[in-house]
């Protein structure tokens, strides 16, 4: 089968960075070490294993970190090589009770994806992102499928997965929009995580690639924050954080001058006079960037005693934390998800993201569609994609070779949008 793999080879990975840093992200992928391959399909680990055949697998801001050679060094006791990138995934079962339904992966490959029993505390309590055991038990380490060896991964013909990491997608859900459940699952848990601090406060959004938009749409539904202010570099972005419920859009220098109008703090300035960081600030800044810059602002604009969540999966930063302490803000980190506390009970993130993607449309952030085979167009694509006015950037298998065809009219490849 053909499979994007990512070997460990540390001269092709030096050579991504480097021609990362001089061209561009996304655009040392030719020199990197991934590769478009012809392999063996991946054996089932064990018993509640099933094979699945992704139909659209999303790039995100965590693969194109690590093809560009700027993943932090944390992850590599939390990773195995060779593994095929892609965690954002819906396809199709292929074998078991399931064979033949239309599923989205939750990648997180937790304690009973492991056989690991009994569980540890975080996974009984359903907080699989959180779980301890991800470098133990019947597989590989990989804190997720897509960076773990044994399970295989979305950018692929076909990758293998435990029956608990699949969620049944309805006929009215389509691919497009299934696909966007995973990013939006990890917005709704950033958004859960902080919405007593949130809820009726001033709130920022630092960014608004795709994680920063479903940010948008998970604070405006789930939270409902007094005032939310979105930046937004884009023209595009702008519409769109807009049509998601952002109070106030702005660019991304506009963003200290906006948050001491909307607070009426004082500024402190520098040479030039232009405003370095602010007396006071808003209440939560959710930090969907995850650079030394976007922490930097997100310390600049924040109250004492405010809050700064950082989303996502964010590369090694180096940042004076002098205000952290000075102002006594509280410093997070939102990954992955698991199960929510919610005013209807306890409930799955990917559920309640589900909910969300179909309410808000989020399935409209798709905006690029290529085969594997043109994988280096669709990085570098994924990696542009707030200049060139788009968002989601998605492989598309669904007119890949499978050993079964079950497609509906409905799913029929689309050319790049």
């Amino acid at each position: 089968m053909k499979a994007l793999v990512f070997e460990r080879q540390l001269a092709r990975f030096a050579a991504s960075r480097l021609a990362s840093t001089l061209v561009g992200s996304g655009l040392g992928v030719g020199v990197g070490p991934l590769e478009l391959l012809e392999i063996d399909p991946f054996q089932l680990p064990g018993s509640g294993y099933v094979r699945v055949a992704p139909r659209l697998a999303g790039i995100c801001g965590s693969d194109l970190a690590t093809l560009d050679g700027r993943s932090s060094r944390y992850f590599e006791h939390i990773v195995s090589f060779p593994f095929v990138p892609g965690h954002e995934v819906v396809g199709d079962v292929i074998g078991g009770a399931l064979d033949g339904r239309r599923v989205v992966v939750e990648p997180v490959l937790g304690c009973e994806a492991r056989g690991i029993d009994p569980p540890c505390p975080a996974c009984s309590n359903g907080d699989k992102g959180r779980c301890e055991h991800i470098a133990f038990g019947d597989l590989e380490p990989g804190l997720q499928t897509g960076y773990c060896a044994d399970t295989g991964g979305g950018w692929s013909a076909q990758l293998v997965a435990h029956e608990s990491q699949l969620h049944l997608m309805p006929d009215h859900v389509s691919d497009e929009a299934a696909v966007m459940i995973e990013p939006t699952a990890c917005a709704v848990h950033a958004a859960y995580s902080s919405v007593h601090t949130a809820s009726g406060r001033r709130v920022v959004v630092l960014g608004a690639g795709t994680l920063g938009l479903c940010t948008t749409a998970a604070l405006r539904s789930l939270v409902l924050p007094g005032v939310l202010v979105v930046v937004a570099k884009h023209p595009e972005q702008r519409r769109l954080a807009r049509a998601l419920g952002a109070d106030h859009v702005v660019e991304p220098d506009e963003v200290v001058r906006a948050a001491r109008r909307l607070t009426g703090s004082l500024g402190l300035g520098r040479d030039g006079g232009a405003i370095d960081r602010l007396t006071g600030g808003v209440d939560v800044v959710f930090d969907c960037v995850g650079s030394a810059d976007s922490l930097e602002t997100s310390l600049a604009i924040t109250r004492p005693g405010g809050e700064i969540v950082m989303v996502g999966m964010p590369g090694p930063v180096k940042v004076d934390l002098a205000p952290l302490w000075h102002r006594e803000v509280t410093l997070r980190g939102a990954y992955a998800y698991g199960s929510e506390d919610t005013p209807a009970g306890r409930r799955s993130t990917f559920e309640v993201a589900q909910d969300l993607v179909e309410d808000a449309h989020l399935e409209q952030l798709v905006s690029g569609r290529y085969p594997l085979e043109r994988y280096e167009e669709a990085i570098a694509h994924a990696a542009a994609a707030g200049r060139r006015g788009s968002v989601k950037i998605v492989f598309d298998m669904r007119r890949q070779p499978r050993d079964r065809d079950r497609h509906s009219d409905r799913d029929k490849e689309t050319d790049e949008t």
